[in-house]
């Protein structure tokens, strides 16, 4: 395990409107912001087409192999996610959401693109004081989370 330890800095609430896109919506304002550390989570809809990566196609395969899910009208969403700086210090988001329509549930990364559906409320706590960024990990491909 490796941690670090921060403060809540600054609090922002964001209002993302029909066709904003996740993930580059929010990269985008915490670039803009000067946000290179955060929690996040949104609340909203996601449109008909959006896409997640919804697991690795064999979990024993290395690299894994990202299986990608569109969905198939307009979904309710509900998503938490992390940014920290990859290897460039361009903020990077990770964020999986739960994307809903009467009994269907589709859950997953929103790396692949999720368009929003008229709303998407988000919050970002901005994490002041630690010193953990995105690195790529040759083994299995993903930037993980480790001390700069």
């Amino acid at each position: 395990m490796q941690y670090s330890q921060g403060t809540i800095g600054r609090v922002f609430v964001l209002r993302l409107g029909d066709g904003d896109k996740l993930p580059g919506s929010i990269e985008d304002f915490a670039a803009a912001h000067g946000v290179s550390q955060a929690f996040c989570a949104l609340v909203g809809g996601a449109d008909d087409g959006s896409r997640v990566v919804a697991g690795p196609r064999d979990g024993a395969v290395m690299p894994p192999e990202p299986m990608t899910q569109a969905i198939h009208g307009v979904h309710e969403a509900a998503a938490v996610g992390t940014i920290f700086p990859d290897a460039k210090g361009q903020p990077k988001l990770h964020m999986h959401a739960a994307l809903g329509r009467g009994k269907d549930t589709v859950t997953g990364c929103v790396r692949a693109g999720v368009d929003i559906w008229k709303i998407g409320e988000v919050v970002i706590l901005e994490i002041a004081g630690t010193d953990m960024a995105r690195r790529i990990d040759p083994q299995t491909g993903f930037e993980l989370l480790c001390r700069a």
